[in-house]
């Protein structure tokens, strides 16, 4: 009896830890259901905008260069460069940034986010920066508040692994394991 009493006590608990998780998690959501994303816009991205959508479809946020007005920085062809946003955001838990390159740079310029997507960790706080390569032929100029990427934010999941062997699979083909 005994038993049953520490079990039930046991299972209890757990669904009151899930449904405190489940509190947290919708109180991140606003009157519209969209979730809220913390940023902090440092001093040298002061006079720029925050990222914002271009349209009421649009996937990505467009996100700005925080380089000095009178320095921009130049990306000669085959080079990359580390551009600053000026910004440090806060992603709900399970949430990702992938930092998408602009297809008008890329188009026009062959400007493009060198580890496409980049990808900014739920759990990251720092200054969130995009690397950029010229893959065109002339050199390319990031001029302060200029559109570098998108960041398009998207839900993660994640994943345990269990290891099998060869005889605990239901089959098995040339190519790998088929479960």
């Amino acid at each position: 009896m005994k038993r049953r009493t520490r079990e039930a006590k046991a299972k209890l608990a757990a669904e009151v830890e899930a449904e405190k998780q489940r509190i947290r998690e919708t109180l991140l959501l606003d009157i519209e259901g969209k979730f809220q994303v913390r940023i902090m816009r440092l001093p040298h991205a002061a006079d720029l905008p925050l990222p914002a959508y271009q349209s009421a479809n649009a996937a990505g946020l467009d996100l700005s260069a925080a380089v000095p007005a009178n320095a921009p920085i130049i990306i000669e062809p085959g080079r990359r460069a580390a551009i600053p946003t000026g910004l440090a955001f806060a992603l709900p838990a399970r949430v990702e940034g992938q930092i998408r390159p602009r297809s008008g740079l890329a188009l026009h310029h062959g400007i493009t986010v060198l580890n496409s997507p980049g990808t900014l960790d739920g759990d990251y706080r720092g200054e969130a920066h995009v690397i950029l390569v010229n893959l065109g032929h002339d050199p390319f100029a990031v001029e302060r508040g200029a559109r570098i990427a998108q960041l398009v934010l998207s839900p993660n999941v994640r994943a345990s692994f269990r290891e099998v062997s060869c005889e605990s699979a239901s089959s098995e083909n040339e190519t790998g394991l088929t479960v």
